[in-house]
């Protein structure tokens, strides 16, 4: 995909976030919508994968370390393939297989992820299962900025640089919100750069919704030898939706009918200019 065609494909994964949640009247968008740009260069470009084949050996892993935002999860994999764009609408209902966080039972799915700092010590084990193994796959993982603050995240990279796991790539999405506030005032992650650079990381730092950087950035990971490497991305929570944008109170909110109207309105705007952008 050209950087157009992915910027419209997060587009649509930002309606499938918004519509899930909104159905499920429970749910995370803030996150879930300032990841949007990174799930979609996963899915679509960057990752081994393949929907009807999802568990085929070789291919690339996912954990969601930040398994809250599983809304944003499920509309990159709904919107790849993976399982119906409609089945969005049944998420956390009673039955559905579209749980509140990520269930390895769903086709696709990893690792079940939700408890915050779990999620990258497991990516790690898949990392140093391929080494062991012989196998060419490479694992990712996403992270909150808030998320960073639980100690057993730190404790998962300091053993992926002490064993060079260069097969593995942890994403930071530094929104610099969390549920209580700004992540600097209730327990200041900062410098991230400098934190994984003195566990043996390669940092590299960039704008989470710029698709140049972000293909870069990644490209950058692979040709990495020796060491792991984290992504640090600066992002807007609630991207995308004008009422949810850098505001603290839509991490954990659902929109009501008047305010889901009024965010997809939005994103329809900002559909029609890409594809404006495109003739």
């Amino acid at each position: 995909m050209n950087k157009l065609e992915l910027q419209k494909c997060a587009n649509e994964v930002r309606k499938g976030i918004v519509t899930a949640v909104h159905s499920a009247k429970a749910g995370h968008p803030g996150g879930s919508l300032s990841a949007a740009d990174i799930f979609t260069y996963l899915y679509f470009e960057e990752m081994n994968i393949d929907p009807k084949n999802p568990d085929k050996e070789d291919r690339d892993r996912f954990v969601l370390s930040k398994g809250h935002t599983a809304p944003g999860l499920y509309s990159a994999m709904a919107n790849r393939g993976y399982f119906p764009v409609e089945d969005l609408t049944t998420l956390r209902k009673l039955g559905s297989y579209l749980q509140g966080h990520p269930s390895i039972h769903i086709p696709g799915v990893d690792m079940s992820s939700g408890s915050l700092g779990q999620g990258i010590s497991a990516a790690v084990g898949m990392a140093l299962s391929a080494k062991l193994r012989g196998c060419d796959y490479r694992t990712y993982t996403l992270l909150g900025d808030g998320e960073i603050q639980e100690g057993q995240v730190w404790e998962a990279a300091m053993f992926a640089g002490h064993r060079k796991l260069d097969n593995l790539v942890v994403i930071v999405d530094n929104n610099g919100l969390q549920i209580d506030g700004s992540v600097a005032d209730v327990c200041s992650p900062y410098p991230i750069d400098k934190k994984f650079e003195a566990f043996n990381f390669h940092v590299i730092n960039i704008d989470g919704h710029d698709f140049d950087a972000i293909k870069a950035a990644f490209d950058e990971a692979k040709a990495t030898k020796g060491q792991p490497t984290a992504i640090i991305c600066k992002t807007v929570k609630g991207k995308g939706v004008s009422f949810m944008e850098n505001n603290v109170s839509w991490h954990g909110t659902a929109p009501n009918d008047e305010q889901y109207a009024q965010a997809m309105a939005d994103l329809e705007k900002i559909g029609a200019e890409l594809e404006k952008a495109g003739e």
